[in-house]
């Protein structure tokens, strides 16, 4: 039996003859196993084994019991084997935008130049090009899941372009689709979703599934594009899960009641931001069983209402919430940014609320904010029983990270590395529904030359038909 070491090209190789053989198997050895799996906490030195898509099964010696067969074996020793990251909502149409306003200060001037300005030059091309770029941005830095809020669908190609874009990646990618803010547009949506769920998400047992998405109310764009009933119903009908964007302040909170009141809340319905709600909102929300996803960096730099991530309010309401990127027009693209952001925005809040009153603050921990990002994005997601954790019989969505690289060595504290030490540098391998997507730091299948050309070439196509 060969061991391989995440070096070896011979790996990849291998793995790409043998990608269509639902009984492929593969054994990580060696390693540290950070699963997620309440029950099964850290291993610090074990197996996983993979049978096509799936994790069969982790622990002990497995090739020594045989249970491992023919399988190509890795041998992972000295890394970090951990789910991959789940990405709660992220406008990866916008992708070769990236960083292009780097301080903007608040949502008006993101939703006048990018929404209004921008976003109605974009051709179905564009579309694709943008997201895929942000889903092998996200492969990249370790994101395996990540929810699409693709709002900027102005006729059906542009979201048939989005959701090919994620198929060619090979990511687990969620396309929630919502119609444009701003612009001319052909007034497909909602009425599209029947359409596109007839032809990319006929199955249940594959790596896209659909949301609609949604705003939390008329005040950016209108009724049309704000949750209730009307597209509650359509949901309901086509029997997928609803994304609702822009959520907070005293206009959402008196919305989310009227969701409560109209039974229109349920851990269908994920809530993003929530930021300055009210308790009674919040309640609410706890007692529908309401799944919310947090965009540490958003709500702090842009400055999304209060300003501060909602964690500890969501935490109170019996709600774990999901993580996200929202804009890389903005902001970080990856999950390292966001775990870190919020571990330390968090702990400074609970400390400030303490400090001189002689209460011991209520701090979150590492564990926490990995636990977001991973099981709890895919219960955001509606995915756990997919993805999440390193759980038998889940499908094999994770990460192989290097933890005798210079800046995670000597390795102490597997998930403290994790959330604080490590970065998209350390990720030697990157594996979805078992199928292998970065290998020895790279992610596989991408001419980069020809794809900044791409994204250059729709960018300044983009910025020229807005006159920017």
């Amino acid at each position: 039996m060969n061991v391989h070491d995440t070096r070896s090209a011979a790996v990849a190789d291998e793995l790409r003859r043998r990608a269509g053989d639902p009984d492929r198997r593969v054994l990580l050895t060696g390693g540290t196993l950070v699963t997620m799996d309440p029950r099964t906490g850290v291993l610090p030195r074990g197996d996983l084994l993979i049978e096509g898509d799936r994790i069969a099964a982790l622990g002990g010696d497995l090739s020594a019991s045989g249970a491992a067969g023919d399988a190509v074996v890795i041998d992972v020793t000295g890394a970090l084997v951990t789910p991959g990251f789940v990405d709660t909502h992220r406008h990866a149409w916008q992708a070769q935008l990236r960083r292009i306003m780097p301080d903007v200060d608040d949502l008006g001037r993101y939703v006048t130049s990018t929404l209004a300005t921008i976003a109605p030059g974009y051709r179905p091309y564009d579309m694709y090009v943008g997201t895929r770029l942000a889903a092998l941005g996200a492969i990249d830095s370790g994101i395996t899941c990540m929810l699409d809020f693709s709002h900027n669908a102005r006729t059906p190609d542009h979201s048939d372009q989005a959701v090919q874009a994620l198929l060619d990646t090979g990511i687990r990618g969620v396309h929630a689709s919502m119609g444009p803010h701003f612009g001319d547009w052909a007034r497909q949506w909602p009425r599209d979703l029947a359409r596109l769920r007839e032809r990319y998400f006929r199955s249940d047992d594959q790596l896209l599934t659909l949301r609609l998405a949604a705003l939390a109310t008329d005040e950016i764009a209108g009724p049309d594009l704000a949750y209730g009933p009307a597209l509650a119903a359509t949901a309901r009908d086509l029997g997928i899960g609803v994304s609702v964007d822009a959520v907070f302040g005293s206009a959402s909170s008196a919305a989310v009641l009227r969701w409560a009141r109209a039974g229109l809340l349920g851990p269908d319905v994920t809530l993003i931001h929530a930021t300055g709600l009210t308790g009674g909102a919040w309640r609410a929300m706890g007692h529908a069983g309401t799944t919310v996803a947090l965009a540490p960096t958003s709500e702090a730099q842009i400055g999304l209402e209060t300003a501060v991530p909602a964690v500890d309010e969501a935490l109170a309401a019996g709600i774990r919430p999901g993580l996200s990127i929202d804009v890389e027009v903005a902001l970080a693209g990856d999950m390292f940014t966001q775990m870190r952001a919020l571990h330390s925005i968090q702990r400074m809040r609970a400390v400030n609320a303490a400090y001189g009153t002689g209460r011991e603050p209520a701090r979150i921990g590492t564990l926490d904010v990995l636990d977001f990002a991973t099981l709890q994005g895919a219960r955001t997601n509606g995915l756990d029983g997919v993805t999440g954790s390193l759980t038998p019989g889940k499908q094999a969505d994770l990460l192989v990270i290097e933890a005798e690289d210079i800046n995670n060595m000597p390795l102490n504290d597997p998930v403290g590395t994790v959330v604080l030490g490590a970065d998209a540098r350390n990720i030697t391998a990157v594996f979805i529904a078992g199928q292998l997507r970065k290998w020895d730091r790279r992610v596989l299948g991408v001419d980069l030359q020809a794809l900044r050309e791409e994204v250059r070439a729709s960018r300044d196509h983009v910025l020229g038909a807005a006159a920017v």
